[in-house]
């Protein structure tokens, strides 16, 4: 089955990074490109705009409000839904390499992974690596399903992504994402991706000890819930 794909992107004051980034997605593969400006205080929607994406305003804060908000302008004929983040750390031409696998039609999701290829020195701190090693532990623990990464760049089909019944909307929507496809035994396989250092503006998680904290503590407790808390029907 040919697959029709979307691209969410995810951005919040990321307008000295977004336009080079959209530009650079390799045209043709994608039936939307859209970027969700999650509150931008600077000109990332007008950037985006020109660099020729579809813009979407979601100003509510969260990495994963801005994401459930891009889906919701998803045309009807998409089948599977990209996600990227705007700080162009992600290399576009790993898209290329993620959709021909999930075009070979054997998979859910296909993930890209940071750590399978030797990310550019500096952009990953210590902190990153370890919330990775730990959470992706704890889900081969429970659910017994490995993974190495919790990237951001990812591929799914729209009709697994309604299956896991994603709640969280914030930094948790990744790990929740893979553990719900875990839990509900999804075909998920990783591709190695390059992972550069941020170029400009500053993390929104990484960026502060604090904001890594509290990303941690979110992370381990949604792996928790989805223990404890059963899909809705």
């Amino acid at each position: 089955m040919r697959q029709t794909y979307a691209l969410i992107i995810p951005a919040l004051n990321e307008a000295e990074s977004i336009g080079m980034l959209v530009r650079q997605i390799p045209r043709g593969i994608f039936a939307q490109v859209i970027v969700v400006d999650n509150g931008s205080q600077d000109q990332t929607a007008v950037v985006s705009t020109a660099a020729g994406a579809q813009v979407v305003s979601e100003p509510r804060r969260g990495y994963g409000q801005a994401c459930w908000t891009g889906i919701q302008h998803v045309q009807d004929s998409v089948t599977a839904i990209a996600f990227m983040d705007a700080d162009f750390a992600d290399d576009p031409e790993d898209l290329v390499k993620m959709l021909q696998r999930f075009d070979e039609d054997k998979w859910d999701m296909v993930l890209g992974s940071r750590v399978m290829r030797n990310p550019e020195p500096g952009s990953l701190t210590s902190l990153q690596r370890f919330g990775n090693w730990l959470s992706t532990r704890l889900i081969a623990m429970i659910w017994h399903v490995r993974f190495t990464d919790l990237g951001p760049m990812r591929v799914v089909r729209r009709d697994s992504l309604a299956l896991l019944d994603l709640r969280d909307r914030t930094f948790g929507w990744t790990v929740e994402m893979q553990a719900r496809a875990a839990q509900l035994r999804l075909r998920v396989c990783e591709v190695p991706a390059h992972y550069h250092r941020r170029v400009h503006g500053r993390s929104k998680i990484s960026g502060t000890v604090l904001g890594s904290f509290r990303a941690g503590v979110r992370i381990l407790w949604t792996i928790l819930r989805c223990c404890i808390l059963p899909l809705r029907p």
